[in-house]
């Protein structure tokens, strides 16, 4: 079990307070340890692409013009790979489900999930 996430994030941490039995899980900060993208393809696996993963609300998504391009799965898995902030965050791995971003009902299947 693992959750990807941003210790400077307040949204995230609050998430984190969240997750029963927190201490189960490997926790990997995205700004201090980089995703692989090894892990990265395995995410993009269990969410079906990496375009499920990608955060279209990071400051730089607009500030690079990514927002007037059309992007391509192998654009997405570049740019998650070149920017953390790329990264719909948290991403919480529990077996072989997962839940990615901090919508309230996404957070409520993972904190079950992790019951």
């Amino acid at each position: 079990m693992k959750i990807y996430h941003l210790a400077t994030c307040s949204t995230c941490q609050r998430i984190l307070k969240e997750i029963p039995n927190l201490k189960r899980f490997e926790l990997q900060d995205i700004k201090t340890e980089p995703i692989t993208a090894m892990q990265l393809d395995e995410m993009k696996n269990m969410a079906g692409s990496y375009e499920a993963l990608f955060s279209r609300v990071a400051l730089k998504y607009r500030s690079m013009g990514l927002n007037e391009m059309e992007l391509s799965e192998k654009d997405y898995r570049k740019y998650l790979l070149q920017e953390y902030t790329f990264l719909k965050r948290p991403v919480i791995i529990i077996g072989k489900q997962i839940f990615i971003g901090n919508l309230k009902k996404v957070v409520a299947a993972a904190v079950e999930a992790a019951r």
